[in-house]
């Protein structure tokens, strides 16, 4: 590893305190490219990066790696380990709405549930939290008893290591009471498998996809969906999702549009009137 790294990797560790995650995969990403190149990144050219970069096909891959390169050397530029400011293009991704799910159509496979066992009462609240607080799978599964707070949800293990408070439906705690109240081993986290340990991300994506026949991510888009169909205000749609940027949480106002327009188009006279 290069000087240049090695010092670029303790200012995001230790100055911009980025979460253990992130830097290893900053340096991943970085220390695979010096390695690929044998030289240090700082004295390639454009050229020569995108040649090697260009092995990734995925264009959010490329980006990714993209951004690690452009953070890098904005770094070395600011502190004059380097005399030009290099910043690479991204790659154009296609603008894609996300997959969300109407609350009819989760209500109708929460219908289906048998809750006469605990699994089943189990399913039934993952899927009805997932829905009712829009929370990463991550933050979900990480969720310990203490963290419920009356009908208040307290995530502290957030993405970029970043505490939240969430309301929570009425309803989603009830049945989180109602599935807690028939566990007989006592477990420090919410979520559990029949042998009372913790709750795997494929154990949660398989009984979301048994009901729902998608990820516990569909299920955020749909809690964000729900929130700006309604009328929320975008910028308490990114407090409550934990959007660092509200670049992230404007994806949703597409599907707010969408909305609009079909409500014209099977509402207004004018719009079935060709002139």
């Amino acid at each position: 590893m290069s000087n240049e790294l090695e010092a670029f990797i303790e200012y995001i560790s230790v100055i911009r305190a980025l979460s253990k995650k992130s830097v290893q995969a900053y340096k991943s990403d970085l220390e695979a490219l010096e390695k690929a190149l044998n030289k240090p990144l700082v004295k390639l050219d454009s050229s020569s990066l995108f040649n090697a970069l260009g092995v990734y096909k995925n264009k959010r891959t490329l980006n990714r790696k993209l951004s690690s390169v452009n953070a890098f050397f904005d770094f070395c530029y600011k502190n004059q380990f380097s005399d030009e400011e290099t910043k690479l293009k991204f790659s154009k991704i296609p603008k894609l709405l996300p997959k969300f799910l109407s609350y009819q159509e989760i209500q109708n496979s929460l219908n289906k549930i048998d809750r006469s066992s605990l699994i089943g009462l189990r399913d039934y609240a993952l899927i009805l939290f997932l829905y009712a607080t829009g929370t990463r799978i991550s933050e979900c599964l990480a969720l310990r008893r203490e963290d419920i707070e009356g009908e208040w949800l307290h995530i502290r293990h957030a993405k970029g290591e970043k505490e939240r408070m969430v309301p929570m439906a009425h309803v989603a705690k009830k049945a989180i009471d109602s599935y807690l109240n028939e566990m007989k081993k006592q477990t420090k986290f919410v979520w559990c498998n029949y042998k009372g340990e913790s709750l795997s991300r494929i154990s949660a994506y398989k009984i979301t996809y048994k009901y729902l026949g998608v990820s516990p991510h569909v299920l955020r888009h749909s809690y964000a969906t729900s929130l700006i169909s309604g009328g929320a205000d975008l910028r308490v749609v990114q407090e409550l999702l934990g959007h660092a940027s509200l670049l992230t949480t404007q994806i949703y106002t597409h599907i707010q549009k969408q909305d609009l327009k079909e409500t014209v188009e099977v509402c207004h006279p004018m719009a079935k009137e060709r002139i």
